[in-house]
């Protein structure tokens, strides 16, 4: 099966989601790659369609078991053609729960055509030097997992003349898909006086809940625990203070200390 170009579609708050989609796009090896980084809310008001010889990979951390509900809206409006798709998802160390299969759940019915899945470990976003959890995950073991992961679907694309000629993927998971998809509203970020003011965190943040005037400001509502701001804050001014996120840390901190590997499925 002839494929011409790659599009691929990440959601990467802290970069974890995006390397390990790229490192994908490199073992595919195909010349033309256009990346769609939809983690500002500006690139998710933007439409993709998917034109014929092209292949998809679509990347998401897991929230809670699930896929961001924050970008079912744009998933929900891709435009596709009988498209060979790869569904990624990138979890910290617990469990992807039902994310990977609502994931292929939703581009199946946007026309595309799972031909493969992957589940990765990316350092979890509560994680902290004081509780790490997944700790500078994914390494250098799990890229090259998914370069060969991206070998691996070349050749099965390879393999077939038609989309017809590759089976439906079996993706574990349960119906209904379960656990929470509404973004918590809790105070859990303090600033230290160490901070300088230079806007880096609001640059950062995937929905724009930090005030852009006065970095201090912190929208709940927009806020989706993600701590991008936390996590590229060059002063490290910006800490997980006691909370209930800081309880979910020390949680995770406890319970999943021993390390998970990748999983793919065709």
């Amino acid at each position: 099966m002839e494929i011409q170009s790659l599009k691929l579609v990440c959601f990467s708050p802290t970069g974890t989601t995006k390397k390990v989609a790229q490192s994908i796009a490199k073992g595919i090896n195909i010349e033309k790659v256009n990346l769609y980084d939809i983690t500002k809310p500006e690139e998710r008001e933007k439409k993709l369609e998917i034109i014929e010889n092209e292949l998809l990979i679509v990347a998401v951390p897991v929230y809670m078991g699930r896929v961001p509900a924050l970008i079912n809206n744009y998933l929900n409006n891709i435009k596709a053609t009988i498209t060979p798709t790869v569904c990624v998802v990138v979890y910290g160390n617990r469990t992807f729960g039902n994310a990977l299969l609502e994931l292929k759940d939703i581009l199946t019915g946007k026309n595309c055509i799972p031909i493969a899945g992957g589940a990765f470990i990316g350092e979890h976003s509560f994680s902290s030097t004081e509780l790490p959890i997944a700790e500078s995950r994914p390494k250098v073991d799990d890229l090259e997992y998914a370069i060969n992961f991206g070998k691996k679907i070349k050749e099965k694309l390879g393999s077939v003349s038609n989309i017809d000629e590759i089976n439906d993927i079996k993706i574990p998971g349960n119906y209904p898909y379960g656990g929470v998809t509404e973004l918590w509203s809790v105070d859990f970020i303090t600033i230290s006086n160490k901070c300088t003011k230079k806007g880096i965190c609001a640059e950062v943040c995937p929905t724009g809940a930090i005030d852009k005037e006065d970095t201090s400001i912190i929208d709940k509502e927009k806020c989706i625990s993600c701590c991008a701001c936390i996590k590229n804050c060059p002063e490290n001014a910006r800490k997980i203070k006691e909370s209930k996120v800081k309880e979910a840390a020390i949680r995770l901190n406890s319970l999943f200390q021993e390390q998970k590997t990748p999983e793919i499925f065709f």
